[in-house]
């Protein structure tokens, strides 16, 4: 790898997806990866990114630290989600610019496409419309991060990228019920209906709406290879190219973890965005990227971990910073 030369700063690196990245450099060859904590550094703030971009000083900063949440945790707090992300964002890549980092790598979110993108979605329809209401802050606080990005690429010449991961998944996920994602959600409910004996479970939603999933291992190789091998001005999707309706993902994860209860829809409650499914080709073609996870085996790893490790978890706020 290039860049195992020099040194990496990765925010968010503490964080579910951020550890498989970190795990996926070292064992690539980097040599030395600065994971700003929070505790540490506030990002949030000018002189939080100046003293994290000091002592780590990277020669290529990969941008993961975010305030995220599922639907229920993204309608309640659409004011922290956009000013937290964009700021910290904002104020990275531009004192990155100033400390002279080589390269800037932003994580973007499917979050940023509009909500009635023809699947699959294909990087040039990104500007296409208005996203899905419920996350809308959120993606589009992501999606400035791409047109600052170019901007500093066309005025300064920064080798900034901008990726586009779909729903991620895996073992170390957030399983709290207060700001976790679908899967893990599902996962929970199933495993927490089966021990305690419980007849039912409530899902929201209809079902009908249709989502992507990547294995975190997947994305966190699909992360450096792009840090390595991509130098583009256009955003990349990161995916695996193929779409399961919830109902159908419902029914698997039902199955997978034994619980043979009844599932109740809670049809007043939002679906979101009613198709995700991206396009993958611009990632093959750009710098070899191709998932490698299949979606069963990965659900029973996930699965798995859960049951090994969900006597340890403990509850996290209704919104979560991936630091």
């Amino acid at each position: 790898m290039a860049w195992s030369r020099g040194s990496l700063m990765v925010t968010g690196g503490g964080g579910f997806l951020g550890q498989a990245v970190v795990r996926q450099l070292r064992s690539a060859g980097a040599q030395e990866i600065f994971v700003p904590r929070s505790r540490d550094y506030d990002l949030r703030t000018v002189d939080g990114v100046r003293a994290a971009l000091a002592e780590g000083k990277p020669s290529v900063v990969i941008h993961l630290a975010a305030v995220v949440g599922g639907i229920g945790a993204n309608r309640d707090n659409p004011g922290r989600f956009f000013y937290e992300n964009a700021i910290m964002g904002i104020q990275l890549l531009e004192q990155a610019r100033l400390a002279g980092v080589e390269k800037f790598v932003t994580i973007g979110t499917v979050c940023s496409y509009p909500k009635f993108t023809p699947v699959p979605f294909r990087e040039d329809d990104l500007w296409d419309g208005y996203p899905e209401e419920t996350n809308a802050p959120y993606g589009l606080a992501k999606k400035m991060l791409l047109v600052q990005g170019q901007a500093y690429r066309q005025q300064y010449g920064m080798n900034a990228i901008y990726l586009i991961p779909v729903n991620l998944y895996g073992p170390g996920d957030n399983f709290d019920p207060g700001s976790s994602h679908v899967i893990p959600a599902l996962i929970k409910k199933c495993i927490d209906a089966r021990e305690s004996g419980a007849g039912e479970i409530e899902v929201w939603g209809t079902g009908n709406a249709s989502r992507e999933f990547l294995f975190v291992g997947d994305a966190a190789e699909g992360i450096a290879l792009a840090a390595d091998r991509y130098d583009g001005a256009d955003p990349v999707n990161l995916g695996v190219g193929r779409e399961i309706t919830i109902r159908e993902l419902v029914k698997l994860i039902v199955g997978l973890t034994g619980f043979d209860g009844t599932v109740l829809w809670n049809s007043s409650l939002p679906d979101g965005q009613p198709r995700r499914a991206l396009d993958t080709v611009r990632a093959r073609e750009a710098f070899g990227f191709v998932a490698r996870t299949g979606f069963e085996d990965g659900l029973r790893r996930t699965i798995e971990w859960y049951e090994e490790h969900r006597r340890e978890l403990t509850p996290v706020s209704a919104t979560r910073a991936e630091v």
